[in-house]
């Protein structure tokens, strides 16, 4: 069967610098988009959809300000 949901992250050490933090938080919130994606895909009706949508609107936020703490980070490095 094709997967259609990537694994999320795995790593093995746990990050140290705040940036690694950041990068790895970041893509947590990418696999999470992509669940959340798939099940308005899934759930074609309106009712079941409002609060998958609601919740891609949350996490696309919190990707834009972990990208903006990356950005802050990056340039105080």
């Amino acid at each position: 069967m094709l997967k259609i949901v990537p694994d999320p992250p795995q790593s093995t050490d746990s990050p140290t610098s705040i940036e690694a933090l950041l990068l790895q938080t970041s893509e947590y919130l990418v696999c999470a988009l992509t669940v959340a994606e798939q099940t308005v895909l899934l759930n074609p009706k309106p009712a079941g959809q409002v609060m998958t949508l609601a919740a891609m609107h949350e996490i696309e936020n919190a990707q834009t300000l972990v990208e903006m703490a990356l950005a802050r980070v990056r340039v105080t490095h």
